[in-house]
C-alpha cells in the first residue's frame, strides 16, 4: 500500500505560516483517501506527496518517522 507525505497545518482557522508546517506520514489506498483522512481531522491541508520506495526508506530513518494507516 503507498506511503503519502501530507504537509499540514494544525489549526484551519489561521492564515497558513510557513514555519507552522506539520508533516504526517499517511498509509493508504489512494490521495483522495489521504485528503478525506485529513479533513476529517479539520487540518489546514497543504499538500500531499506520494513517496517513492527511495524516497520512503529515507523518511523513515527520521526520528520524527510516524505511520497512521487508514482502513478504507
Amino acid at each position: 500500500m503507498p506511503v503519502f507525505k501530507v504537509f499540514y497545518q494544525a489549526n484551519n482557522k489561521e492564515i497558513p505560516v510557513r514555519e507552522n508546517t506539520e508533516v504526517l506520514y499517511v498509509e493508504a489506498n489512494n490521495t483522495p483517501e489521504v485528503v478525506k483522512y485529513v479533513e476529517d481531522k479539520n487540518y489546514n491541508l497543504e499538500f500531499v506527496q506520494e513517496l517513492s520506495e527511495q524516497y520512503l526508506k529515507f523518511e523513515k530513518e527520521s526520528v520524527n518517522f510516524k505511520l497512521e494507516k487508514i482502513n478504507g
